[in-house]
C-alpha cells in the first residue's frame, strides 16, 4: 500500500481498479441523463433536401430586378407532394421547411410580396441564403454524437433527427454508500445528547447519481468491527463501495483498520487539504473508496478523486460527458491560505466580473462546515506551499 501520495498518483492508482463498464440499448424515451456507449452515425442527410427557411415565394434570382411581377405556378408545402418546376417569369408559393422547386434558386419572404390573382408582385430582395441546403447540417454516416456523451434534451433531439429510436448507452454501475460512526442518527429522528444527523451518505448519493451511476445508500454502520464487516460484506453485490468516516488514525477509525487487516488497500493518505486521509482498494474484490468523515472533506475528495475515477472507468467524453466541475482561471478578491506540502482546495464563490471570473470567500473554511459547500460554488487549486493573494489569478474548480 502506498501512503501520502499526490492527488495525481491517487487517481492513477484508482484507475488500475476501474468500475465495470457494460452497455445496453434503450429507447430515446428513457435516455435522458444516460451516456452513450458507442458513437452513433446519422442515418440520413440533414436536411434531406433543399428547403426554405422562410414563408414566401421560391423564385429565380435572375427574374427579380427591382419591383417585378411573376406568375404563380403552384405551392410547396412541408410534407406535401412534389412542387412544380419554376420557369422563366414564374414563382412558387412556399412554406417554411418545404422542398425548393426545381428551377428556383432564391426565396422572397412573404412580407415583401403582394399577390394579385394568379400573379405575385416581388417588392423585396430574393435571398439564396434563405435556402437550407441538403446535408448542410449532417451527412449520412456522420458521427455527430461521440462515445461518452451525456444525453440531454439537445442530444436526444439530435439522435431523433439522425433517425435513431434506440441508442446504446453505458449501463449505470451500482455504487453503495455507507457512513460509519456511533454518533450518527437519521435525519428526522430525535437526537440523543451525543448524536448528530448523518448527512454524508445523502450528499455522496446525490454526487454518485450526478455522475451517471446508481446510488445504493445504506444506513450508517456502528463502530464495531463485526458490524462493519457484516455491512461491507452485504454491499459487495454492488459494483463499488463508498464509505465515509473511519479512515484517520484514531482508535475507532475502523474502516482503515479493517481494510489493512482484511482488505486489499492500494493507497492511504493523499497530499490535499481538506480531505487528506482517504483510502482506496478492494473489499473482497469490490473496489472501495474510503472517504473522510467531515462533510466538506468527503465531498472535496469525491470531486478530486472519485469523479475522474468514474469518468475514466466509464469512458466519459472529456467535454460532453457527465462532470461536476470545470477547471477555470479566477481572480481572487480575498486572501486564501495555502497548505504546506499539499494541494489546497479552499472554498470560494466564483462569479462573473468585468471580462473575467472572480473568487471570494463567504464563510469560514472548517472541514465540518457543510454550509460552506452551499455558500460557495468553487474550489481553489493552490499548488503545495502556495498562498493565494487577493488580486492574483489562480486555477480553480467551478462546481456545477
Amino acid at each position: 500500500m502506498e501512503t501520502r501520495v499526490t492527488p495525481e498518483r491517487a487517481v492513477a492508482i484508482a484507475h488500475t481498479m476501474p468500475l465495470p463498464r457494460k452497455t445496453e440499448t434503450i429507447s430515446l424515451d428513457r435516455a435522458t441523463g444516460r451516456v452513450l456507449s458507442k458513437p452513433i452515425p446519422s442515418l440520413v442527410d440533414d436536411p434531406r433536401f433543399d428547403n426554405s427557411a422562410m414563408d414566401g415565394f421560391a423564385v429565380r434570382n435572375q427574374d427579380c430586378d427591382g419591383r417585378t411581377t411573376l406568375r404563380i405556378v403552384g405551392e410547396s408545402r412541408a410534407g406535401g407532394s412534389e412542387p412544380p418546376v419554376v420557369g422563366v417569369g414564374e414563382a412558387c408559393r412556399i412554406m417554411t421547411g418545404a422542398r425548393i422547386p426545381d428551377g428556383a434558386d432564391a426565396i422572397v419572404i412573404v412580407e415583401e410580396t403582394e399577390e394579385d390573382g394568379d400573379n405575385v408582385v416581388i417588392m423585396g430582395e430574393p435571398r439564396p441564403s434563405f435556402i437550407r441546403r441538403r446535408a448542410e447540417n449532417l451527412s449520412i454516416g456522420q458521427e455527430a454524437l461521440p462515445v461518452g456523451a451525456a444525453l440531454g434534451p439537445s442530444e436526444i433531439g439530435l439522435a431523433a433527427t439522425m433517425g435513431h429510436d434506440r441508442i446504446p448507452v453505458v449501463t449505470k454501475p451500482r455504487i453503495a454508500i455507507v457512513s460509519t460512526g456511533d454518533e450518527l442518527a437519521k435525519p428526522g429522528e430525535e437526537l440523543a445528547p451525543s448524536e448528530i444527523y448523518e448527512s454524508n451518505s445523502y450528499a455522496l448519493a446525490a454526487m454518485v447519481e450526478e455522475m451517471g451511476c446508481t446510488a445504493v445508500r445504506h444506513d450508517a454502520a456502528p463502530d464495531t468491527l463485526d458490524e462493519l464487516r457484516r455491512v461491507l460484506d452485504s454491499l459487495t453485490e454492488c459494483d463499488a463501495i463508498l464509505t465515509s468516516g473511519g479512515v484517520s488514525m484514531g482508535e475507532f477509525d475502523l474502516v482503515r483498520r479493517i481494510m489493512e487487516d482484511e482488505g486489499d488497500p492500494l493507497f492511504w493518505k493523499v497530499a490535499m487539504r481538506p480531505g487528506g486521509p482517504p483510502m482506496f482498494g478492494a473489499w473482497k474484490g469490490t473496489p472501495l473508496f474510503a472517504l473522510p468523515g467531515n462533510p466538506v472533506s468527503s465531498q472535496v475528495v469525491f470531486h478530486v478523486l472519485v469523479v475522474p475515477w468514474i469518468a475514466n472507468s466509464l469512458q466519459y467524453h472529456e467535454s460532453l460527458g457527465p462532470r461536476m466541475a470545470d477547471r477555470v482561471r479566477v481572480r481572487l478578491l480575498d486572501d486564501v491560505r495555502g497548505a504546506p506540502g499539499k494541494l489546497c482546495l479552499r472554498r470560494i464563490r466564483i462569479e462573473t466580473g468585468d471580462n473575467e471570473l472572480i473568487g471570494s470567500v463567504h464563510t469560514h473554511q472548517g472541514s465540518g462546515n457543510a454550509h460552506s459547500m452551499v455558500a460557495h460554488n468553487g474550489l481553489t487549486l493552490l499548488p503545495p506551499d502556495t498562498e493565494g493573494k487577493a488580486g492574483e489569478i489562480i486555477d480553480a474548480l467551478w462546481c456545477r
